[in-house]
């Protein structure tokens, strides 16, 4: 299953690069942590599901590499540009071994699951 992006043939060519570029920088920093560590938690501050899938990591005593976006007033358009890329709607957002595996409650489904660990372990 692939979801809808708008296809560049549908964006005029004069701002086709403005397209492109916008926040080229965060999306840089956060594949680069991607690809540099096992565990990456992208988050915000003040708000309770970040805190939850921190304390959730912490607690099965999982390293991670946290970046955190602003809070509910600040960084709102870098987030956003976030949820345009990754396609997920919210924060957290998990990242275990490159692949997107959701928010909170996904993070603790597969803690208790056991599934997390075997992902880590491939």
């Amino acid at each position: 299953m692939s979801r809808a992006v708008l296809p560049e043939a549908h964006i005029h060519p004069t701002i086709r690069a403005k397209v492109a570029e916008l926040h080229a920088s965060v999306l840089a920093e956060v594949q680069t942590a991607i690809a540099h560590h096992p565990v990456v938690l992208l988050s915000m501050k003040g708000n309770p599901f970040c805190k939850r899938a921190r304390k959730s990591l912490q607690g099965a005593g999982m390293a991670f590499h946290e970046l955190e976006y602003g809070g509910y007033l600040s960084q709102w358009r870098r987030r956003n540009a976030l949820k345009m890329w990754s396609g997920w709607p919210t924060f957290p957002m998990l990242f275990v071994r490159g692949t997107l595996i959701g928010g909170a409650e996904d993070l603790d489904r597969l803690l208790q699951s056991g599934e997390l660990k075997a992902l880590l372990a491939a």
